[in-house]
């Protein structure tokens, strides 16, 4: 696909976005509740589900194939490892800066429940997370098959990798396994750039659903609390990410947002980092120029361990309950917050919602009221959308990262803006 068609899938899908938006709130604004249901059932819902069904049987295809010729490609067992844990220490600190950053605006600068008295008309009754030894013995699968059945994504991400590596180290023997695993990875990658384009009427509908049920008026009641979760997302996403990779690789941040859009874009449509993911490998590899290898072992990873726009809804969250409740936080519970949110966000599903659950283990760790989830339960799907643009792009500025620093980077493909790509 040639830039200027990129260009252009990208303001369809951006203008697909705004047009939703605008139809929803407006929607919600004037039209009567029966034609919203009947817009509702019979369009955005049916045309949404269907682009979501589209890139989620993706999923589990592209992060099997992906990773194990990513593995495969790296090949030397200590670069593997090298890489590894490259990838895992940039995502372990930026969730512990986006969560310690949440708390510090939330508990010290602004203390958005302060003073706040709030009904609690939705009961929230959550599923009892996981314990952390747990989700560590958990990965690896007795029937990885199942696992792909399932999509329990460590289970297939572990498989993966151990096939990837078992296959590099037969030399000439596994080549035609490779061969294959390369193919399969470009088949797949071809798939995302026809499936892609059902995202123009797929974000309409997704984005025109929300808002036509929810409006905005739901944001109103817990104004404080979504005008501080909405500027801390907003921070990392345009300060600490372009900053990190600035910092480790003098690239422009500008030209990586502007390679980035596509993803952004249907990361905040369907607030599921799994289901946008076939979409952020393609575009880490054709527009942000990262090597096959890296975009294949990392952006699969991120998309299941690396949440620091959760981790920074659970940090105001947590904040904002306890203010509400009356609870002055110790600092040995703030950093409590710090290292559960960090760790909770390991094993957790990139699908909407989820972060309501990990928020529920946060707040058994410091001992707040697990019922104080019904307070903000009411906006956190819009703000879902948001969080999962950070979560992904987070992924995105890693594998741009780690290509850099390995010499993987293609650097042209990077700054590219008209230049024919060779199919």
């Amino acid at each position: 696909m040639s830039s200027n068609k990129k260009a252009t899938l990208t303001l369809w899908i951006l203008g697909a976005l705004l047009a939703g938006l605008v139809f929803g709130i407006v929607g919600h604004a004037v039209f009567p509740e029966t034609i919203s249901q009947v817009l509702i059932k019979w369009l955005f819902k049916p045309v949404g589900d269907m682009f979501l069904r589209a890139i989620t049987m993706l999923v589990v295809p592209i992060v099997f194939i992906s990773l194990v010729h990513g593995s495969a490609t790296i090949g030397d067992p200590k670069k593997l490892g090298r890489v590894g844990l490259r990838v895992m220490a940039i995502y372990l600190v930026t969730t512990a800066v986006a969560v310690s950053m949440a708390l510090f605006i939330a508990e010290v600068i602004i203390r958005p429940g302060t003073g706040i008295t709030l009904p609690t008309d939705a009961a929230f009754a959550p599923k009892e997370a996981p314990f952390i030894m747990d989700v560590f013995v958990d990965m690896i699968p007795k029937n990885p098959f199942q696992a792909m059945v399932d999509g329990n994504m460590l289970q297939v991400i572990c498989f993966a990798l151990l096939l990837g590596v078992a296959l590099a180290h037969l030399g000439k023997k596994g080549e035609p396994m490779m061969k294959l695993a390369e193919i399969g990875n470009d088949v797949m990658m071809r798939v995302v750039e026809i499936v892609i384009w059902l995202a123009v009427p797929g974000v309409f509908a997704l984005i025109a659903k929300v808002m036509l049920e929810q409006g905005l008026d739901v944001l109103l009641p817990l104004l404080a609390y979504v005008l501080t979760l909405s500027g801390t997302l907003l921070l990392q996403l345009f300060l600490i990410y372009p900053a990190l990779l600035y910092s480790l690789t003098r690239l422009s941040p500008v030209q990586f947002f502007k390679n980035h859009i596509p993803v952004m874009t249907v990361a905040f449509s369907t607030s599921s980092s799994n289901a946008t993911l076939p979409v952020s490998i393609e575009v880490a590899e054709r527009r942000q120029g990262v090597s096959k290898g890296i975009a294949s072992f990392a952006l699969p990873l991120g998309a299941t361990i690396n949440m620091d726009g959760t981790a920074i809804m659970q940090g105001v969250a947590t904040a904002f309950i306890a203010q509400v409740y009356g609870i002055d936080l110790t600092f040995q519970q703030l950093v409590t917050v710090v290292v559960t949110a960090a760790l909770a966000s390991i094993g957790t599903a990139g699908v909407p919602g989820v972060g309501l659950i990990t928020l529920s283990m946060v707040l058994m760790s410091v001992n707040l009221p697990v019922e104080g989830i019904a307070l903000i339960i009411g906006v956190d799907r819009l703000l879902d959308m948001l969080r999962t643009t950070v979560n992904v792009t987070g992924d995105a500025a890693t594998a741009v990262v780690i290509s850099k620093m390995e010499n993987e980077l293609d650097v042209e493909t990077f700054h590219a803006e008209n230049v024919e790509e060779e199919d």
